[in-house]
């Protein structure tokens, strides 16, 4: 039998928003599954281009997907950089902490930079991956696109509703993707509760709804987020599944 790093061996990775945090996290995990993996941020150049150095053949590349310009051309350099693409991890993501019932603070403007970055990038990453997608793709190994949403999209929950929605909405284009895209392309979706994250370390109230209410007590760590992301690109079958990861606390 074939191993994971064997089977994965020239095969290539695109994770957005991979130099911190879950996105990091999964951009380890694939390369360590035998990924040839591509780090992508906005503005941490730095920082991705040392974790690029730190792994064979892996790539860094600078893009902010609020411009579809930089959208459209983050896929152009990953096809001319390696020929092909056979995962896309659409982790690059904004919030926006608004109270729920201060409607007004949420304004236009604040909606549609959550929908440019949470949903309209990724379904134009995916858009212009299409037909490498389904070129890389085989019967035994077909390509996989992952895209990383919110329990605040499968809940009535979330920093803002803005945010909540834009997250709900992705869920939905993952799903239609997925019949759409099947059976060379299939398309999942991540649904994190609390990650334990630089971005979350001063998110008290958070931390202590999760270890009060939570069956498991905790948020979660990045690597156990990215152990679901290794299994649903390892699966041949898996597809339009929004998986909640949150501990439980949907539960209570």
């Amino acid at each position: 039998m074939i191993s994971d790093q064997g089977k994965n061996s020239g095969r290539v990775a695109l994770i957005t928003g991979s130099t911190s945090g879950i996105g990091k996290a999964i951009a380890q995990q694939l390369a360590n599954d035998g990924f040839t993996v591509v780090f992508h941020s906005r503005s941490s150049v730095v920082e991705g281009q040392k974790l690029a150095g730190s792994i064979p053949n892996a790539s860094y590349i600078q893009a902010d997907l609020s411009d579809q310009v930089q959208t459209k051309r983050l896929i152009s350099k990953v096809i001319s950089l390696y020929g092909r693409l056979d995962v896309l991890v659409n982790n690059a993501g904004i919030n926006a902490v608004i109270p729920h019932n201060l409607l007004k603070d949420a304004t236009p403007e604040i909606w549609r930079n959550l929908y440019e970055v949470n949903v309209i990038a990724p379904w134009t990453l995916i858009a212009e991956a299409e037909q490498v997608l389904r070129s890389s793709s085989t019967r035994e190994c077909p390509s996989s696109i992952i895209n990383i949403s919110s329990h605040a999209g499968v809940r009535p929950k979330g920093a803002s509703i803005p945010y909540a929605a834009s997250k709900s909405a992705l869920n939905h284009v993952t799903q239609l993707l997925a019949l759409t895209l099947s059976p060379e392309i299939r398309v999942n979706a991540i649904a994190p509760g609390l990650v334990d994250t630089p971005m979350t370390e001063n998110w008290v109230e958070a931390h202590k709804l999760w270890k009060e209410k939570s069956p498991m007590k905790r948020g979660a760590k990045p690597g156990e987020i990215a152990h679901i992301a290794s299994m649903l690109v390892s699966s041949s079958y898996l597809t339009g599944e929004i998986i909640l990861s949150d501990g439980g606390l949907n539960l209570t």
